[in-house]
């Protein structure tokens, strides 16, 4: 036990001497134990030190729900803002001071509901806002109700006989609208999840990272880690992400492939 407690230590003094925790804030992350929610920011924590990016020069922007409060969880500028304004606040900050790295966050409810009119115009303007989809839908923060992108049949305290809507694929939505860089992204991948926003914050446009999450404490049946866990897999080695058609055909076939879908290049 002695050896495995010394073991422990030099892992937390290694992590430590990496810089990693100088990015997070002082206010731990108050979301359910077991929640996607971590993976996202680890990931997103570890392409601010792997990118270099000042602190100073980055800003966090969230909306309402229980992505809401993730400024206070950053080492950064943030700010919390009223609910679905997340993406014209951000454009606001991008356009007032462009040198700035922007960070849109928010869930499905967020972005997709009263927030949904703002993405194609953040799309099509190509502002160079990194926006973070994080998507367990469900509403987590005010206890379970059926969201935008729920699935047809989906039984909640709301929904008691199963959701009858249509949902929204906010990633079909993204490539639409005319989105340069769009990524889709599982939360128990927060490597992947690096490596994608690293790709995105270099890109000179408006990104878009779909994140799969789950929603640990009222969603037993559709996203759970092990539904997501079992069907989530990495695009087709032959994908190719400068083909804005074929990304368009292949998100609406496959809802699990993970990756970055698409990329325009400048010029």
């Amino acid at each position: 036990m002695k050896t495995s407690g010394r073991v422990l230590a030099s892992q937390v003094d290694r992590i430590k001497d990496s810089g990693v925790f100088s990015i997070r804030s002082e206010n731990l992350p108050i979301w359910c134990p077991g929640c996607g929610y971590f993976g996202i920011h680890q990931g997103l924590n570890n392409a601010i030190q792997r990118l270099e990016l000042p602190l100073h020069q980055v800003v966090t922007v969230s909306g309402i729900g229980c992505a809401g409060r993730y400024p206070f969880f950053a080492n950064t500028y943030g700010l919390h803002t009223v609910h679905g304004r997340t993406l014209p606040v951000s454009t606001g900050v991008k356009l007032g001071n462009p040198e700035l790295t922007v960070f849109a966050v928010g869930g499905d409810g967020d972005g997709l509901a009263i927030g949904g009119g703002h993405l194609p115009h953040i799309a099509r303007r190509d502002i160079n806002v990194n926006y973070l989809l994080f998507d367990n839908s469900i509403y987590g923060l005010t206890k379970g109700q059926p969201s935008p992108s729920s699935p047809r049949g989906f039984t909640t305290k709301a929904s008691p006989a199963g959701s009858t809507e249509q949902p929204l694929n906010a990633t079909l939505l993204a490539l639409s609208y005319g989105a340069t860089f769009v990524a889709r992204l599982f939360a128990g991948d927060p490597e992947s999840i690096t490596e994608a926003l690293v790709e995105g914050i270099r890109h000179p446009g408006f990104s878009f990272f779909h994140i799969y999450s789950t929603c640990v404490t009222f969603d037993k049946q559709f996203k759970t880690w092990e539904n997501l866990k079992k069907n989530v897999h990495p695009l087709p080695d032959d994908h190719d992400p400068s083909d804005r058609a074929q990304c368009i055909a292949h998100v609406l076939e496959d809802d699990f492939s993970m990756g970055i879908l698409y990329r325009k290049e400048s010029g």
